[in-house]
Protein backbone atom coordinates (compact mmCIF):
# COMPACT_ATOMS: atom_id res chain seq x y z
CA UNK A 1 0.00 0.00 0.00
CA UNK A 2 1.36 3.44 -0.76
CA UNK A 3 2.07 5.52 1.90
CA UNK A 4 -0.22 7.74 3.46
CA UNK A 5 0.31 11.75 3.46
CA UNK A 6 -1.71 13.57 6.33
CA UNK A 7 -3.26 17.29 5.43
CA UNK A 8 -1.56 20.33 6.44
CA UNK A 9 -3.26 23.40 7.04
CA UNK A 10 -0.64 24.56 4.66
CA UNK A 11 -1.97 22.37 1.87
CA UNK A 12 -5.56 23.08 2.49
CA UNK A 13 -4.58 26.82 2.23
CA UNK A 14 -2.46 25.79 -1.19
CA UNK A 15 -5.49 23.38 -2.72
CA UNK A 16 -2.76 20.29 -2.68
CA UNK A 17 -4.10 16.65 -3.72
CA UNK A 18 -3.64 14.75 -1.08
CA UNK A 19 -3.51 10.67 -0.48
CA UNK A 20 -6.31 9.19 1.32
CA UNK A 21 -6.07 8.59 5.03
CA UNK A 22 -7.64 6.18 7.53
CA UNK A 23 -10.86 7.58 7.53
CA UNK A 24 -11.39 7.95 4.18
CA UNK A 25 -9.16 4.80 3.05
CA UNK A 26 -11.44 2.41 5.34
CA UNK A 27 -14.63 3.86 6.36
CA UNK A 28 -15.47 5.75 2.58
CA UNK A 29 -14.79 2.85 0.61
CA UNK A 30 -15.83 3.22 -3.27
CA UNK A 31 -16.17 -0.06 -4.26
CA UNK A 32 -20.42 0.34 -4.52
CA UNK A 33 -22.53 0.86 -7.67
CA UNK A 34 -25.29 3.27 -8.04
CA UNK A 35 -27.79 0.32 -6.26
CA UNK A 36 -25.90 0.41 -3.54
CA UNK A 37 -26.00 4.28 -3.46
CA UNK A 38 -29.70 4.31 -3.62
CA UNK A 39 -30.18 1.88 -0.63
CA UNK A 40 -28.00 4.27 1.51
CA UNK A 41 -29.56 7.46 0.50
CA UNK A 42 -32.87 5.49 1.34
CA UNK A 43 -32.21 4.52 4.69
CA UNK A 44 -30.35 7.91 5.37
CA UNK A 45 -33.73 10.40 4.80
CA UNK A 46 -36.87 7.24 4.73
CA UNK A 47 -36.49 6.85 8.52
CA UNK A 48 -38.94 6.62 11.20
CA UNK A 49 -39.18 10.68 11.54
CA UNK A 50 -41.98 10.26 8.41
CA UNK A 51 -43.95 9.35 11.61
CA UNK A 52 -43.75 12.83 12.69
CA UNK A 53 -45.32 14.55 9.87
CA UNK A 54 -49.16 14.38 10.34
CA UNK A 55 -47.68 16.27 13.63
CA UNK A 56 -46.52 18.54 11.26
CA UNK A 57 -49.48 18.98 9.01
CA UNK A 58 -51.71 19.60 12.27
CA UNK A 59 -49.28 22.40 12.81
CA UNK A 60 -49.58 24.06 9.53
CA UNK A 61 -53.39 22.93 8.19
CA UNK A 62 -53.73 21.14 4.70
CA UNK A 63 -53.09 23.53 2.19
CA UNK A 64 -49.80 24.95 3.94
CA UNK A 65 -48.70 21.63 4.75
CA UNK A 66 -48.71 19.59 1.65
CA UNK A 67 -47.40 22.66 -0.02
CA UNK A 68 -44.46 22.50 2.33
CA UNK A 69 -43.74 18.72 2.16
CA UNK A 70 -43.84 19.14 -1.62
CA UNK A 71 -41.77 21.99 -1.73
CA UNK A 72 -39.24 20.16 0.79
CA UNK A 73 -39.35 17.20 -1.79
CA UNK A 74 -38.81 19.26 -5.08
CA UNK A 75 -35.67 21.57 -3.22
CA UNK A 76 -34.15 18.65 -1.59
CA UNK A 77 -33.97 16.57 -4.98
CA UNK A 78 -32.65 19.89 -6.78
CA UNK A 79 -30.16 20.96 -4.28
CA UNK A 80 -28.72 17.03 -3.66
CA UNK A 81 -28.63 16.69 -7.39
CA UNK A 82 -26.44 19.94 -7.66
CA UNK A 83 -23.82 18.14 -4.60
CA UNK A 84 -23.44 15.26 -6.81
CA UNK A 85 -22.61 17.57 -9.87
CA UNK A 86 -19.98 19.78 -8.07
CA UNK A 87 -19.17 16.22 -6.95
CA UNK A 88 -18.62 14.82 -10.19
CA UNK A 89 -17.43 17.55 -11.83
CA UNK A 90 -14.16 17.68 -9.32
CA UNK A 91 -14.37 13.87 -9.92
CA UNK A 92 -13.34 14.15 -13.76
CA UNK A 93 -10.69 16.62 -12.49
CA UNK A 94 -8.92 14.75 -10.89
CA UNK A 95 -9.86 15.81 -7.84
CA UNK A 96 -12.15 13.69 -5.85
CA UNK A 97 -14.16 15.06 -2.38
CA UNK A 98 -15.24 12.70 -0.14
CA UNK A 99 -16.15 14.52 2.65
CA UNK A 100 -18.88 17.23 2.87
CA UNK A 101 -15.94 19.05 4.38
CA UNK A 102 -13.65 18.57 1.63
CA UNK A 103 -15.86 20.16 -0.58
CA UNK A 104 -16.43 23.59 1.75
CA UNK A 105 -12.17 23.47 1.90
CA UNK A 106 -11.57 23.24 -1.74
CA UNK A 107 -14.41 25.31 -2.91
CA UNK A 108 -15.01 27.74 -0.04
CA UNK A 109 -11.91 27.89 1.82
CA UNK A 110 -10.09 25.45 4.58
CA UNK A 111 -11.86 27.96 7.53
CA UNK A 112 -14.60 27.11 5.92
CA UNK A 113 -14.38 23.04 6.40
CA UNK A 114 -12.75 23.27 9.50
CA UNK A 115 -14.87 25.86 11.53
CA UNK A 116 -18.25 25.58 9.86
CA UNK A 117 -18.98 22.40 7.84
CA UNK A 118 -17.30 20.21 9.56
CA UNK A 119 -18.45 20.42 12.90
CA UNK A 120 -22.11 21.25 12.10
CA UNK A 121 -22.32 17.92 10.16
CA UNK A 122 -20.82 16.10 13.15
CA UNK A 123 -23.19 17.49 15.61
CA UNK A 124 -25.89 16.91 13.05
CA UNK A 125 -25.00 13.31 12.39
CA UNK A 126 -24.33 12.72 16.01
CA UNK A 127 -27.20 14.34 17.25
CA UNK A 128 -29.63 11.68 14.85
CA UNK A 129 -27.67 8.64 16.40
CA UNK A 130 -28.96 9.73 19.84
CA UNK A 131 -31.91 10.10 18.55
CA UNK A 132 -32.13 7.41 16.89
CA UNK A 133 -31.26 5.03 20.00
CA UNK A 134 -33.98 6.93 21.85
CA UNK A 135 -36.43 6.12 19.47
CA UNK A 136 -34.86 2.27 19.27
CA UNK A 137 -35.78 2.29 23.03
CA UNK A 138 -39.18 3.73 22.75
CA UNK A 139 -40.12 1.33 20.04
CA UNK A 140 -38.87 -1.59 22.45
CA UNK A 141 -40.47 -0.43 25.85
CA UNK A 142 -43.93 -0.13 22.99
CA UNK A 143 -42.94 -4.14 22.08
CA UNK A 144 -43.08 -4.57 25.46
CA UNK A 145 -46.18 -3.17 27.18
CA UNK A 146 -48.05 -4.92 24.17
CA UNK A 147 -46.93 -7.68 25.03
CA UNK A 148 -46.23 -8.41 28.65
CA UNK A 149 -48.86 -9.01 31.71
CA UNK A 150 -46.54 -6.88 33.35
CA UNK A 151 -45.71 -3.69 32.03
CA UNK A 152 -44.79 -1.53 34.78
CA UNK A 153 -41.89 -3.77 35.63
CA UNK A 154 -38.88 -1.99 33.05
CA UNK A 155 -38.48 1.76 32.69
CA UNK A 156 -37.71 3.46 29.21
CA UNK A 157 -33.75 4.05 30.11
CA UNK A 158 -33.20 0.58 30.66
CA UNK A 159 -35.27 -0.25 26.94
CA UNK A 160 -32.74 2.75 25.57
CA UNK A 161 -29.51 0.38 27.51
CA UNK A 162 -30.68 -3.00 25.60
CA UNK A 163 -30.74 -1.08 22.00
CA UNK A 164 -27.27 0.53 23.41
CA UNK A 165 -26.06 -2.48 23.18
CA UNK A 166 -27.21 -3.96 19.96
CA UNK A 167 -25.53 -0.62 18.41
CA UNK A 168 -22.09 -1.40 19.95
CA UNK A 169 -22.36 -4.52 18.21
CA UNK A 170 -23.74 -2.89 14.79
CA UNK A 171 -21.32 0.01 15.06
CA UNK A 172 -18.00 -2.53 14.37
CA UNK A 173 -19.00 -2.72 10.59
CA UNK A 174 -15.98 -1.83 8.78
CA UNK A 175 -16.59 0.63 6.42
CA UNK A 176 -20.10 2.02 4.87
CA UNK A 177 -20.05 0.06 1.73
CA UNK A 178 -20.71 -3.20 4.27
CA UNK A 179 -23.89 -1.81 5.39
CA UNK A 180 -24.91 -2.26 1.37
CA UNK A 181 -27.50 -5.49 2.49
CA UNK A 182 -28.03 -3.98 5.54
CA UNK A 183 -29.77 -0.72 4.11
CA UNK A 184 -31.28 -2.87 1.52
CA UNK A 185 -33.38 -4.63 4.40
CA UNK A 186 -33.93 -1.10 5.61
CA UNK A 187 -35.37 -0.07 2.82
CA UNK A 188 -37.63 -2.98 2.43
CA UNK A 189 -38.68 -2.20 6.18
CA UNK A 190 -39.28 1.69 5.78
CA UNK A 191 -42.07 0.71 3.05
CA UNK A 192 -43.61 -2.12 5.31
CA UNK A 193 -43.98 0.40 8.38
CA UNK A 194 -45.40 3.04 6.37
CA UNK A 195 -47.60 0.90 5.03
CA UNK A 196 -48.62 -0.08 8.38
CA UNK A 197 -49.32 3.03 9.69
CA UNK A 198 -51.04 4.44 6.55
CA UNK A 199 -53.69 1.40 6.62
CA UNK A 200 -53.86 2.09 10.22
CA UNK A 201 -54.78 5.42 10.02
CA UNK A 202 -57.10 4.59 7.23
CA UNK A 203 -58.62 1.88 9.49
CA UNK A 204 -59.54 4.20 12.67
CA UNK A 205 -60.36 7.27 10.31
CA UNK A 206 -63.13 5.07 8.94
CA UNK A 207 -64.32 2.81 12.13
CA UNK A 208 -67.32 3.66 14.34
CA UNK A 209 -64.74 5.25 17.41
CA UNK A 210 -62.88 7.14 15.16
CA UNK A 211 -61.61 10.39 16.72
CA UNK A 212 -64.13 13.75 16.13
CA UNK A 213 -61.99 15.49 12.96
CA UNK A 214 -61.22 18.87 13.54
CA UNK A 215 -58.50 20.30 10.87
CA UNK A 216 -58.21 23.56 12.18
CA UNK A 217 -55.27 25.17 14.21
CA UNK A 218 -54.96 24.88 18.11
CA UNK A 219 -53.62 27.87 19.74
CA UNK A 220 -53.37 31.58 19.75
CA UNK A 221 -52.04 33.74 16.74
CA UNK A 222 -48.76 33.64 18.42
CA UNK A 223 -48.60 30.00 19.30
CA UNK A 224 -49.58 29.48 15.57
CA UNK A 225 -47.01 31.35 13.78
CA UNK A 226 -44.64 29.38 15.81
CA UNK A 227 -45.72 25.99 15.36
CA UNK A 228 -46.00 26.97 11.78
CA UNK A 229 -41.69 27.73 11.64
CA UNK A 230 -41.45 24.48 13.78
CA UNK A 231 -43.39 22.23 11.56
CA UNK A 232 -41.19 23.59 8.89
CA UNK A 233 -37.76 22.77 11.18
CA UNK A 234 -39.89 19.10 11.28
CA UNK A 235 -39.92 18.73 7.84
CA UNK A 236 -36.63 19.74 6.75
CA UNK A 237 -34.93 16.98 9.65
CA UNK A 238 -37.27 14.24 7.91
CA UNK A 239 -36.38 15.22 4.24
CA UNK A 240 -32.75 16.05 5.74
CA UNK A 241 -29.91 13.99 4.95
CA UNK A 242 -26.49 16.00 5.70
CA UNK A 243 -24.22 13.02 3.92
CA UNK A 244 -24.91 12.92 0.42
CA UNK A 245 -20.66 13.39 -0.20
CA UNK A 246 -20.26 10.69 2.19
CA UNK A 247 -22.77 8.72 -0.13
CA UNK A 248 -20.95 9.34 -3.03
CA UNK A 249 -18.17 8.32 -2.14
CA UNK A 250 -18.75 4.66 -1.52
CA UNK A 251 -19.50 4.30 -5.11
CA UNK A 252 -16.79 2.76 -7.72
CA UNK A 253 -15.32 5.51 -10.43
CA UNK A 254 -16.26 6.26 -12.78
CA UNK A 255 -19.28 8.65 -10.76
CA UNK A 256 -21.10 10.31 -13.95
CA UNK A 257 -24.57 10.06 -13.60
CA UNK A 258 -24.91 6.91 -11.03
CA UNK A 259 -26.08 9.66 -8.22
CA UNK A 260 -28.53 10.64 -9.74
CA UNK A 261 -29.79 7.19 -10.52
CA UNK A 262 -29.59 6.80 -6.69
CA UNK A 263 -31.63 9.32 -5.86
CA UNK A 264 -34.70 8.31 -8.07
CA UNK A 265 -35.00 5.48 -6.25
CA UNK A 266 -34.42 7.14 -2.78
CA UNK A 267 -37.19 9.51 -3.91
CA UNK A 268 -39.47 6.75 -5.13
CA UNK A 269 -39.15 5.62 -2.05
CA UNK A 270 -39.54 8.89 -0.49
CA UNK A 271 -42.80 10.10 -2.41
CA UNK A 272 -44.68 7.08 -1.53
CA UNK A 273 -43.91 7.00 2.18
CA UNK A 274 -44.26 10.89 2.97
CA UNK A 275 -47.13 11.37 1.78
CA UNK A 276 -49.18 8.90 2.64
CA UNK A 277 -48.30 8.48 5.87
CA UNK A 278 -48.63 12.37 6.43
CA UNK A 279 -51.86 12.42 4.58
CA UNK A 280 -53.82 9.67 5.79
CA UNK A 281 -52.58 10.68 9.40
CA UNK A 282 -53.65 13.90 9.38
CA UNK A 283 -56.84 12.68 8.29
CA UNK A 284 -57.60 10.47 10.57
CA UNK A 285 -56.59 12.83 13.53
CA UNK A 286 -56.46 16.72 12.75
CA UNK A 287 -54.94 18.62 14.85
CA UNK A 288 -55.02 16.00 17.42
CA UNK A 289 -51.94 13.77 15.57
CA UNK A 290 -49.27 13.87 17.85
CA UNK A 291 -45.63 13.66 17.83
CA UNK A 292 -45.21 10.72 16.08
CA UNK A 293 -48.45 8.83 14.44
CA UNK A 294 -48.21 5.62 16.73
CA UNK A 295 -49.31 7.27 19.41
CA UNK A 296 -52.37 8.14 17.94
CA UNK A 297 -53.38 3.91 17.69
CA UNK A 298 -53.52 3.95 21.40
CA UNK A 299 -56.67 5.88 23.43
CA UNK A 300 -56.28 5.54 27.55
CA UNK A 301 -53.40 2.85 26.95
CA UNK A 302 -56.35 1.05 24.79
CA UNK A 303 -55.28 0.18 21.39
CA UNK A 304 -57.25 1.25 18.39
CA UNK A 305 -56.07 -1.35 16.20
CA UNK A 306 -55.47 -4.93 16.58
CA UNK A 307 -52.35 -5.74 18.69
CA UNK A 308 -50.42 -8.05 16.32
CA UNK A 309 -50.68 -5.11 13.43
CA UNK A 310 -49.24 -2.38 16.31
CA UNK A 311 -46.78 -5.07 17.44
CA UNK A 312 -45.59 -5.39 14.30
CA UNK A 313 -45.64 -2.18 12.68
CA UNK A 314 -43.04 -1.39 15.82
CA UNK A 315 -41.15 -4.21 15.42
CA UNK A 316 -40.14 -3.19 11.70
CA UNK A 317 -39.26 0.24 13.17
CA UNK A 318 -37.31 -1.02 15.58
CA UNK A 319 -35.50 -3.04 13.18
CA UNK A 320 -35.31 0.02 10.48
CA UNK A 321 -33.79 2.66 13.06
CA UNK A 322 -30.98 0.50 13.69
CA UNK A 323 -30.13 0.85 10.68
CA UNK A 324 -30.74 4.34 10.21
CA UNK A 325 -28.49 4.78 13.47
CA UNK A 326 -25.37 2.32 11.47
CA UNK A 327 -25.87 4.92 8.49
CA UNK A 328 -25.52 8.33 10.86
CA UNK A 329 -22.11 6.71 12.86
CA UNK A 330 -20.21 6.81 9.66
CA UNK A 331 -19.16 10.01 9.71
CA UNK A 332 -17.87 9.31 13.25
CA UNK A 333 -16.31 6.68 12.72
CA UNK A 334 -14.85 7.80 10.04
CA UNK A 335 -13.02 10.91 12.35
CA UNK A 336 -12.04 8.03 14.49
CA UNK A 337 -10.64 6.24 12.18
CA UNK A 338 -8.65 9.66 10.49
CA UNK A 339 -7.42 10.02 13.84
CA UNK A 340 -6.22 6.62 15.40
CA UNK A 341 -6.14 4.83 12.63
CA UNK A 342 -2.71 3.37 10.83
CA UNK A 343 -3.98 3.82 7.04
CA UNK A 344 0.24 2.45 6.31
CA UNK A 345 -1.12 -0.88 7.81
CA UNK A 346 -4.02 -3.76 6.95
CA UNK A 347 -7.38 -2.43 8.08
CA UNK A 348 -7.69 -5.50 10.18
CA UNK A 349 -4.50 -5.86 11.78
CA UNK A 350 -4.22 -5.90 15.63
CA UNK A 351 -3.03 -2.06 16.08
CA UNK A 352 -6.13 -1.06 13.83
CA UNK A 353 -8.88 -3.36 15.19
CA UNK A 354 -8.52 -2.46 18.98
CA UNK A 355 -8.65 1.52 17.88
CA UNK A 356 -11.25 1.05 16.29
CA UNK A 357 -13.06 -1.34 18.72
CA UNK A 358 -12.20 1.00 21.48
CA UNK A 359 -13.02 4.27 20.12
CA UNK A 360 -16.52 3.48 18.05
CA UNK A 361 -17.65 1.52 21.22
CA UNK A 362 -17.03 4.82 23.47
CA UNK A 363 -18.86 6.54 21.06
CA UNK A 364 -22.23 4.74 21.31
CA UNK A 365 -21.79 4.69 24.32
CA UNK A 366 -22.04 8.41 25.20
CA UNK A 367 -24.72 8.57 22.66
CA UNK A 368 -26.37 5.80 24.52
CA UNK A 369 -25.72 7.75 27.71
CA UNK A 370 -27.08 10.98 26.45
CA UNK A 371 -30.26 9.14 24.92
CA UNK A 372 -30.95 7.90 28.16
CA UNK A 373 -30.08 10.68 30.68
CA UNK A 374 -32.43 13.07 27.85
CA UNK A 375 -35.45 11.14 26.84
CA UNK A 376 -36.98 14.62 25.47
CA UNK A 377 -34.36 15.07 23.16
CA UNK A 378 -37.08 14.93 20.18
CA UNK A 379 -37.33 18.85 21.07
CA UNK A 380 -33.34 19.31 21.24
CA UNK A 381 -32.99 17.48 17.87
CA UNK A 382 -35.56 19.90 16.02
CA UNK A 383 -33.13 22.68 16.97
CA UNK A 384 -30.12 20.69 15.70
CA UNK A 385 -32.50 20.19 12.61
CA UNK A 386 -32.75 23.45 12.17
CA UNK A 387 -29.29 24.33 12.19
CA UNK A 388 -28.30 21.27 10.79
CA UNK A 389 -30.20 20.27 8.11
CA UNK A 390 -31.18 23.53 6.39
CA UNK A 391 -27.73 24.81 6.41
CA UNK A 392 -26.54 21.33 5.04
CA UNK A 393 -29.27 20.77 2.37
CA UNK A 394 -31.12 23.60 1.54
CA UNK A 395 -28.68 26.52 1.52
CA UNK A 396 -24.75 25.22 1.04
CA UNK A 397 -25.76 23.47 -2.33
CA UNK A 398 -26.95 26.59 -3.78
CA UNK A 399 -23.89 28.15 -2.91
CA UNK A 400 -21.33 25.81 -4.12
CA UNK A 401 -22.96 25.41 -7.46
CA UNK A 402 -22.99 29.05 -8.27
CA UNK A 403 -19.55 29.37 -6.57
CA UNK A 404 -18.12 26.27 -8.81
CA UNK A 405 -20.10 26.38 -12.06
CA UNK A 406 -20.59 30.46 -11.89
CA UNK A 407 -23.94 30.71 -13.88
CA UNK A 408 -24.72 34.16 -15.37
CA UNK A 409 -25.91 37.08 -12.89
CA UNK A 410 -28.27 37.71 -15.46
CA UNK A 411 -29.98 33.67 -15.76
CA UNK A 412 -32.67 31.69 -13.92
CA UNK A 413 -30.32 29.48 -12.51
CA UNK A 414 -28.27 31.83 -10.36
CA UNK A 415 -31.17 33.57 -9.44
CA UNK A 416 -33.38 30.64 -8.74
CA UNK A 417 -30.26 29.42 -6.21
CA UNK A 418 -29.69 32.43 -4.98
CA UNK A 419 -33.43 33.00 -4.08
CA UNK A 420 -33.78 29.08 -2.50
CA UNK A 421 -30.73 29.85 -0.27
CA UNK A 422 -31.82 33.04 1.16
CA UNK A 423 -35.21 31.74 1.74
CA UNK A 424 -33.97 28.99 3.93
CA UNK A 425 -31.61 31.21 5.50
CA UNK A 426 -34.81 32.87 6.81
CA UNK A 427 -36.16 30.02 7.61
CA UNK A 428 -33.31 28.51 9.27
CA UNK A 429 -32.91 31.23 11.46
CA UNK A 430 -37.28 31.46 12.52
CA UNK A 431 -37.53 27.50 12.82
CA UNK A 432 -33.78 27.94 15.50
CA UNK A 433 -35.79 30.03 17.28
CA UNK A 434 -39.12 28.37 17.40
CA UNK A 435 -37.11 25.40 18.54
CA UNK A 436 -35.77 27.31 21.18
CA UNK A 437 -39.05 28.91 22.35
CA UNK A 438 -40.21 24.85 22.33
CA UNK A 439 -37.60 23.90 24.46
CA UNK A 440 -38.19 26.64 27.11
CA UNK A 441 -41.49 25.86 27.14
CA UNK A 442 -41.33 22.22 27.81
CA UNK A 443 -38.78 22.40 30.17
CA UNK A 444 -40.50 22.06 32.90
CA UNK A 445 -41.97 18.51 32.14
CA UNK A 446 -37.77 17.64 31.32
CA UNK A 447 -35.98 15.35 34.06
CA UNK A 448 -33.21 13.08 33.82
CA UNK A 449 -33.95 9.99 33.39
CA UNK A 450 -37.82 9.85 33.14
CA UNK A 451 -39.75 7.02 32.16
CA UNK A 452 -41.80 8.79 29.19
Amino acid sequence: MEPVVVATEEDEANNIPKKLDAGALFVLKSRGSWLHCGYHLTTSIVAPALLSLPYALSLMGWFAGVICLTVSALVTFYSYNLLSLILEHHAHLGQRQLRFRDMARDILGPRWGRYFVGPIQFGLCYGAVIACILLGGQSLKYIFLLSSSRPETMKLYQFVIIFGVLMLVLAQIPSFHSLRHLNLVSLVLSLAYSACATAGSIYIGNSMNAPGKDYSLNGSKQNRIFGSFNAISIIATTYGNGIIPEIQATIAPPVKGKMLKGLCVCYAVVLSTFFSVAISGYWAFGNQAKGTILLNFLVDEKPLLPTWVLLMTNVFTFLQVAAVSVVYLQPTNEVLERKFVNAKIDQFSVRNVVPRLVYRSLSVVIATTVAAMFPFFGDINALIGAFGCIPLDFILPMVLYNVVFKPSKYSLLFWGNTIIASTFSALGVLGAISSIRQIILDANTFSLFANV
